[in-house]
């Protein structure tokens, strides 16, 4: 028995020790998701560099493993200049994001490119750094943070939507780009989570949310129920489990959900017709 306890320990080690030398990138750590991320990764004995533009807030779990970096996806210099004092980077998390809520009517032009510059410019920024590394060390893996809401839409979040849908598609087009590379590339699609996304990470266009908009009973209706849900959701421990599993896995699908939103409303979708599906959002919401 105790020859048996022996060797797991030692195997659980040597896995550990694999692990640790290991390096991973992970944007917008400083909370949520991403915060979450790195805990997990470097429990699991990976060297995590996590990247924010407030990377004094991670301070506080700041370990031989976790290596806070700051860290801008909207400025090209500050990536080039976090990431050249980074060496091997085996795997990069695009978590940094955050969701506008506004119509397309009340819409600025600020908004609607500060959340594309963020949520797709950012992540190719990013993506265009890291990958020559990757290239030359003929492996990596890239996991983008997606959501649900790149495969559906609804109304209020067409930015945010739009934005996640051109993700899925970065995903798809790098998937063939960097095979012959051995890098592999997946997105996570996660409903919605326990984090403090409502609160921190969604910006609301103040004309929108005027008494006297003309879409005032479709604000009233639906973004109550959608903040309930964020704040209601699911536990980011599913996220972080899938993000260890795929770095694992070499046969891991390109993308998968995460949480009850999305498992509920994706094979839906596949499923029905798209005015079919149309309308059991519509009810589901009460639209």
């Amino acid at each position: 028995m105790i020859f048996i306890n022996t060797i797991v320990s030692y195997f659980n080690y040597t896995c550990f020790m694999n692990k640790a030398h290991k390096t991973v990138l992970v944007t917008g750590s400083s909370s949520g998701m991403g915060r979450a991320a790195v805990l997990a990764l470097a429990k699991e004995g990976f060297i995590v560099y996590a990247a924010s533009r407030t990377p004094e807030r991670l301070f506080d779990i700041q370990t031989e493993f976790i290596r806070p970096i700051p860290l801008d996806i909207t400025n090209i210099e500050s990536i080039e200049e976090s990431i050249s004092h980074v060496g091997q980077i085996d795997v990069l998390v695009n978590n940094a994001g955050y969701g506008l809520v506004s119509t397309v009517e009340d819409v600025t032009e600020e908004e609607m490119f500060n959340q594309f510059n963020i949520n797709v410019f950012g992540l190719l920024r990013v993506c265009k750094t890291v990958i020559p590394k990757m290239r030359e060390q003929k492996s990596g893996v890239i996991i983008n943070i997606s959501s649900f809401l790149g495969k559906i839409g609804l109304p209020l979040f067409t930015f945010y939507n739009a934005s996640k849908y051109a993700v899925e598609g970065i995903t798809d087009s790098l998937r063939y780009e960097l095979k012959d590379f051995h890098i592999r590339v997946h997105s996570i699609m996660p409903g919605f989570f326990d984090t403090n996304f409502a609160r921190d990470n969604l910006v609301t266009n103040a004309k929108t949310f005027e008494e006297d908009s003309p879409y005032a009973g479709l604000v009233s209706t639906l973004a109550p129920t959608i903040v309930g849900q964020i704040n209601e959701g699911n536990s980011t421990e599913e996220v972080s489990a899938m993000i260890l599993e795929i770095i694992e896995n070499e046969s891991f699908p390109a993308r998968k959900t995460a949480g009850d939103k999305a498992k509920k409303f994706i094979p839906m979708k596949k499923e029905l017709s798209d005015e079919d599906f149309e309308r059991r959002v519509r009810a589901y919401y009460d639209l």
